[in-house]
């Protein structure tokens, strides 16, 4: 038996690190593909790409068909376009699955073959790939909207200099650098194969959540219907947009002790609890010894209290600008 569950901690090793793998080696999407093969590079590169998504789609090719079509599935995706992740729904669901196997055959061995702990680690690795995914969007969304001001400003010495719409944001993606310039590439090939430029801007929000972002296309689409001049109007975003990060910069300095405070204690006792476990497995065994509800009891009420205290100092911490 243990040597059975070795082979299996090991299968589920191997199969996780090849789906980080897959995600870190930065695969083109298959919108990506399926616009370039209108408006993109020769065939050969393409014919390379496809016999890589036929080698992947023969593992994962069943589970994306069934959850696609589905809402889950569509919101799956969504996610994983936010995050900047070259995966399939599918793909992410087996991920997860893996995940989940693997902290839950490492939960069974460190917790002296327990049940309960194996439970506890297949609930925690389904999260992992989530927070991973979560802090991917936060990242990226972060620094899209650093580069947003010098977009716009880019934006406004094209149109001050004659261009087009359609002409500013093509050098809006072959000026600026990722992931801004990825996005706006993304909204012009669309606007090429005859997208309206409402929907394009449209679909560049579902992928980017940003305040700021929509304020500037929804001063894009009103100006199409009503006329004025965009580039000043662009022009005065980009100057409160600045100012709003100005200002931001300097509450998340002046927050930071806070929010480096409730990590902190929000993270020892997990830390201590992982030390006595190693050091004094029989002192921590006592909360599963009879009656085991008040021990149960007792972890349920400290995890209750370390996640309402790491709340309490995050909401204190987090000024709106």
């Amino acid at each position: 038996m243990p040597d059975l569950l070795l082979i299996g901690i090991l299968v589920a090793v191997a199969l996780l690190v090849l789906g980080i793998a897959v995600t870190l080696r930065g695969e083109r999407s298959v919108v990506d593909q399926r616009l370039d093969q209108f408006l993109g590079p020769g065939s050969a590169e393409m014919q390379g790409d496809a016999k890589q998504v036929a080698r992947k789609a023969i593992i994962t090719s069943w589970l994306t068909k069934s959850v696609e079509p589905t809402n889950f599935g569509e919101r799956v995706s969504t996610e994983l376009a936010r995050a900047d992740l070259k995966l399939k729904s599918g793909e992410y669901i087996a991920l997860i699955l893996i995940s989940s196997a693997f902290t839950g055959a490492f939960g069974y061995v460190v917790g002296g073959n327990s049940v309960l702990f194996a439970i506890l680690g297949l609930v925690i690795g389904l999260f992992i790939p989530r927070l991973v995914v979560r802090y991917l969007q936060a990242k990226r969304l972060r620094k899209f909207n650093d580069q947003l001001p010098d977009m716009l400003n880019l934006v406004v010495n094209s149109l001050r200099s004659g261009f087009s719409a359609l002409q500013a944001m093509d050098a809006v993606s072959q000026e600026l650098s990722a992931p801004i310039s990825a996005e706006f590439h993304r909204v012009v090939q669309e606007m090429q194969l005859g997208v309206p430029m409402e929907e394009a801007l449209e679909n560049l929000q579902r992928r980017i959540v940003s305040d700021d972002l929509e304020l500037a296309v929804t001063a894009i689409n009103i100006q199409r219907e009503v006329g004025g001049n965009l580039a000043e109007i662009l022009d005065t975003i980009s100057y409160t947009i600045r100012e709003r990060l100005r200002i931001h910069g300097e509450v998340r300095a002046i927050t930071a002790q806070v929010a480096f405070s409730g990590r902190f204690l929000a993270v020892m006792p997990i830390i201590l609890m992982g030390v006595l476990w190693t050091l004094n497995r029989e002192y921590m065994l006592e909360f599963f010894e009879e009656p085991i509800i008040c021990g149960v009891a007792m972890l349920v009420t400290a995890a209750f209290m370390l996640a309402s205290g790491y709340f309490i100092l995050t909401k204190i911490g987090k000024v709106e600008v």
